[in-house]
């Protein structure tokens, strides 16, 4: 057996990754030792390089994510039954961070075709958004989404609707449907009447009264930034009346944001109007108007400067620190190198590797916001009887992360090696240009929402279990871990770094395909199979315990 079957991710680590299923027995040499696989190791698992005893610190990325529970053997799997997670504490030290940059030749002088917004800022779509201030109005949005959806072509339902006539048809008929298929077509987002305007979205949510305040003023501010996002060009915005967030609340948290706002904005108040019928048609009518307006918004070259690019996992597996994350994380530090915005989330899945990223932040007060954010949001988790350490799901331990503390530090891989130069908590803008760090949980559609808040205008989301996660105004771009996975999961796959794995690529070359990848889909050449499908996930923060 040589070395392709197992990898080393550090040269500190006392543990091995498994690259392909290891049969008990196998036999093969590491260092100056001989190991033998003591029970089979599925592909994606790790095990022990040496006899070890209980309480011992297990390594891996080269920083504590273990300690065992019980004595092993050289050669036996790690386990929930040997592996319990741990992580070092973590402070400010003054540490002169040195950063290697990566060759960008390559990129220098590119451009991306976005929509520039008078602000200064680009975007990669042109959405028309709808938002309620509260969940009574989502009734309503609902109703405008089938009629907008289906007349103006952007609904991905049709061929459902198609096929679920066709069996009625075939009940009717008196057949038998047991076995009946058909072949479904693939709906044509491009075939739409405003050419220029690439969706019209809607931000269904669950709040805005009958929570606490606290709620209410999170989910205003939540809102005001998807208004302002670089890729929304206009907003309807339907209120009911007497719940918890005014519309003049709303308004508040949108001129803070920017002083400067101009988009088209506009409201309706359902108890100041006739009817719901009269509301709902008045809301069509002024849409069709606003349509008209930013359809005469054309993409036109930006530099890749402009671009603000959120970095996102969800149903990892044991390969996502080794091949999608660090290629993800590579794509991250060339965007920085050429100027760009990087947003890096999951707070949760941070766990291990702060003193990492504490090392890396250009300043103490840039370093002791991170910290700060880190334990109250920890601390939060503990005082209901949970923790950052309960972290991952059941899916992520089946692969091969057993500590949150692995978990987190395969993370982490995404967000690359640049210095950190903001800590943004939630819903707070992205101003500043490189990586950013910002507080949102593990949970894939609240940290996706929270990373858009923040003005990402592309989502790298790896995942090596397949996830449809998507977000309304944020074209999601997933990547693969695993080869197998990209096959299985083709149609909501857009790029595999399977290659990795199996040593056809290097990282190197996998980030600079993710980047060309961007650059398309910024431009609206690519669309990424999220918003073919329509995958318009939006789960507002509220703040409390969530993983």
């Amino acid at each position: 057996m040589n070395k392709s079957f197992f990898l080393q991710i550090d040269p500190k680590d006392n543990v091995l990754v498994a690259l392909q299923d290891l049969e008990v027995g196998r036999e093969f040499n590491f260092g100056n030792q001989n190991i033998i696989i003591k029970e089979n190791i599925p592909a994606k698992h790790k095990f022990f390089i040496n006899d070890m005893q209980a309480g011992d610190e297990l390594l891996m990325y080269g920083v504590l994510v273990g300690k065992l529970q019980n004595k092993v053997k050289s050669g036996e799997r790690m386990s929930l039954e040997n592996t319990k997670h741990a992580a070092d504490p973590y402070f400010y030290r003054k540490v002169d961070y040195k950063w290697k940059q990566p060759d960008i030749h390559t990129f220098e002088n590119r451009t991306f075709n976005g929509y520039h917004r008078k602000n200064g800022q680009v975007g990669t779509a042109n959405y028309w958004l709808f938002i309620p201030t509260v969940f009574c109005e989502n009734r309503n949005l609902d109703v405008i989404k089938e009629a907008l959806h289906d007349i103006l072509g952007y609904s991905t339902t049709d061929k459902y609707k198609i096929f679920a006539k066709t069996l009625l048809q075939e009940i009717k008929e008196g057949k038998s449907i047991d076995d009946f298929n058909t072949s479904l077509s693939e709906s044509n987002l491009k075939d739409r009447y405003f050419k220029n305007v690439d969706g019209i979205k809607f931000l269904n949510h669950q709040g805005g009264c009958g929570g606490t305040r606290q709620d209410s003023d999170i989910l205003s501010k939540l809102l005001a930034a998807y208004a302002d996002h670089p890729n929304v060009a206009g907003i309807t915005l339907l209120s009911l009346g007497c719940q918890h967030l005014q519309v003049q609340y709303f308004l508040n948290d949108l001129k803070f944001r920017n002083p400067d706002f101009d988009k088209p904005l506009y409201i309706f108040e359902q108890q100041k109007t006739q009817s719901e019928e009269a509301l709902i048609k008045d809301a069509i009518k002024q849409t069709f108007l606003g349509l008209i307006e930013i359809n005469k918004i054309e993409r036109k070259p930006a530099p890749l400067s402009k671009l603000i690019v959120g970095v996102k996992c969800g149903g990892s597996d044991g390969f996502s620190g080794i091949s999608a994350n660090p290629s993800v994380g590579y794509t991250a530090d060339l965007l920085v190198s050429l100027g760009g915005k990087v947003l890096l989330a999951e707070f949760p899945e941070l766990c291990g590797v702060e003193q990492n990223l504490i090392d890396r932040c250009v300043n103490q007060p840039v370093a002791e916001k991170f910290i700060r954010l880190m334990t109250d949001y920890d601390s939060q988790a503990h005082a209901v009887g949970s923790g950052f350490y309960m972290n991952p799901s059941p899916g992520n331990i089946k692969d091969g992360l057993i500590t949150d503390a692995i978990k987190s530090a395969g993370a982490a891989k995404k967000g690359g090696t640049s210095p950190v130069v903001d800590v943004l908590d939630y819903t707070e803008p992205a101003t500043k240009l490189g990586l950013s760090l910002v507080c949102t949980p593990g949970n894939d559609v609240e940290a996706t929402t929270g990373k858009a808040a923040s003005g990402a205008t592309l989502i790298l989301f790896t995942t090596g279990l397949g996830t449809p996660t998507g977000n309304p105004v944020c074209p999601v771009i997933k990547v693969a871990t695993n080869s197998a996975l990209a096959k299985r999961m083709s149609d909501i796959i857009d790029i595999d770094t399977g290659g990795v794995i199996t040593g056809e690529k290097s990282i190197t070359q996998m980030g600079e395909e993710i980047l060309e990848y961007c650059i398309k889909v910024a431009s609206g050449e690519e669309i990424p199979k999220a918003v073919k499908l329509n995958q318009d996930d939006f789960i507002p923060w509220k703040r409390g315990v969530s993983l």
